[in-house]
């Protein structure tokens, strides 16, 4: 019974991977069952018995999306060792990092920009992103980094515009991705109209003390 299970957990993993290339790759109208199964090694009864349709296929994409954009924010959340605005950047480069290289959260980005998922972006990856970046906001400004006049939930929608406008002009541009290079330039930009002199001082001298390591990642 258990390495039944098992078995049907590899399945219906190895379904959503394939899927999300697919998705990543053709968009949700033009994406092709037959190259999910053929990607995924299932059979179309396997690929039934998990999932319903491609709208369901697709939603669980979605959903292992959000479980990775979870996974990231509490992962930098619970670090003690940094400071809240170190934290941010590392959770911000990892995003980045992912986007760059994790097939389902370029898949996920595809996905919510198709009409049949607008209204699943209201509970997207990007929305637990935002709710640890103002979290951190109110961090920064407990602890001094950032001014107390700061405002944190105009931090947090300032820079997701900010992070979510690179993205889409790395794509419009082509070419290879530097994703990191660009959310990083993005982030001091807003930090620093924010930032205390003395957290401005102390980053002028040592720079930024953590950041994303592809390694430790599941992509």
């Amino acid at each position: 019974m258990a390495r039944q299970q098992e078995r049907a957990r590899r399945t219906r993993a190895a379904i959503i991977r394939s899927a999300a290339v697919e998705f990543g790759k053709s968009g949700y109208a033009a994406a092709s069952l037959n190259r999910i199964l053929e990607g995924s090694h299932a059979t179309k009864g396997a690929m039934y018995f998990h999932f319903d349709s491609k709208e369901d296929l697709a939603r669980a994409v979605l959903e292992s999306a959000v479980e990775r954009y979870r996974a990231t924010s509490e992962r930098w959340l619970a670090r003690t060792d940094l400071g809240p605005v170190d934290v941010l950047h590392g959770m911000v480069d990892e995003v980045a990092l992912r986007l760059e290289n994790d097939i389902v959260i370029q898949a996920e980005f595809r996905l919510v920009i198709e009409p049949e998922f607008y209204r699943d972006a209201k509970a997207a990856g990007g929305r637990i992103v935002d709710r640890a970046t103002r979290l951190l906001a109110v961090r920064a400004i407990e602890q001094k980094q950032l001014r107390a006049d700061a405002d944190p939930d105009r931090f947090a929608r300032t820079l997701s515009a900010a992070l979510a406008g690179q993205r889409y002009i790395v794509d419009v541009q082509g070419g290879p991705m530097d994703l990191r290079t660009r959310f990083q330039e993005a982030l001091e930009v807003i930090v620093e109209a924010m930032a205390t002199p003395e957290w401005a001082d102390e980053f002028r001298r040592y720079g930024w003390r953590a950041a994303a390591r592809l390694e430790e990642l599941d992509v």
